[in-house]
């Protein structure tokens, strides 16, 4: 049974009309969990410096290998040996933007998954000008951020909060469906249910816990695990990794929450745990994917 149907109007005219069937969307693994495990991609991650220990240790727990490479002077080469490469604009220099955008060039000329993470896109003239050179010189695979952040991205001023915003306009799933058409990318918002699109197809994931929330650079970490799961996807749908990848950093922020933790610094660390014996099995079963039919 349909659980609910919504219609409501966006600028230009268009209509979305999404049902969406809680629980009953299943999406399988395809042992992606055991192919990171097995294969242990390199993820090159230009990431922020307040994070950079936590995305390292996260992609060790989750069986890829990290390297934080940032020196313009060797991007090109670590990229090159890498299979995938994240940039995170947290920390953000002009010095590490000449860096992101040879590395995101290199990515691109081999055929790499390049993950965009915008952190605070919209909050100064530097950052909004930065993600412009970045659009300018690189192709996106996945761009992952907040909806703040990926409103930004598509010129909307956010003020709704919410996956159910009664304003079209201003509603995460359509932010994202508009930055998926205009960068031809896959597309994340982030947020107590996260979005993800190729523009086309939508899908939210509601797993994951509200200390999630409470330890800094949480979204940091889950764009480094979407470079893990894109780092042998080997002909996978690109658009479902990433889905699973939200969906099992989602599972293990629950379990963590679970483990008998005290507080935020015990569930960092849990965090971590949860991720090292997270199994594709427990991926399939706990997952909560719902398909949204536009």
């Amino acid at each position: 049974m349909l659980d609910y149907t919504k219609i409501f109007h966006v600028p230009g005219g268009r209509f979305f009309v999404y049902i969406t069937q809680s629980g009953r969307f299943k999406m399988n693994s395809d042992h992606a969990i055991l192919h990171i495990k097995d294969q242990n991609p390199l993820v090159h991650t230009i990431t922020n410096q307040v994070v950079a220990n936590d995305v390292a240790n996260v992609l060790l727990a989750i069986g890829a290998s990290p390297i934080m490479a940032i020196a313009k002077e060797e991007v090109e080469e670590v990229t090159g040996m890498a299979e995938a490469l994240v940039i995170n604009m947290g920390t953000l220099t002009s010095d590490s933007l000449e860096s992101m955008i040879l590395a995101g060039r290199q990515a691109n000329a081999q055929g790499k998954p390049v993950i965009l993470d915008p952190v605070g896109v919209g909050a100064t003239t530097f950052r909004k000008k930065s993600a412009q050179k970045l659009f300018e010189n690189v192709d996106m695979t996945v761009i992952r951020g907040n909806a703040s952040e990926i409103a930004s991205l598509v010129g909307v001023s956010w003020q709704s909060k919410g996956v159910d915003s009664k304003d079209g306009a201003n509603s995460p799933i359509d932010v994202a469906v508009r930055l998926a058409e205009k960068r031809h990318c896959i597309v994340a918002v982030s947020g107590k249910t996260d979005i993800v699109t190729d523009g086309t197809r939508v899908f939210a994931v509601s797993n994951g816990d509200q200390l999630m929330a409470m330890i800094t650079g949480s979204g940091c970490m889950m764009s480094g695990i979407i470079g893990a799961f894109l780092g042998v996807v080997d002909g996978s749908d690109m658009l479902s990794r990433v889905v699973l990848a939200h969906a099992a950093f989602g599972i293990a922020g629950e379990w963590a929450a679970d483990s008998g933790i005290n507080g935020p610094g015990s569930f960092r660390a849990a965090l971590i745990d949860v991720l090292h014996s997270l199994s594709d099995d427990d991926l399939t079963k706990h997952a909560r994917i719902e398909r949204i039919i536009q």
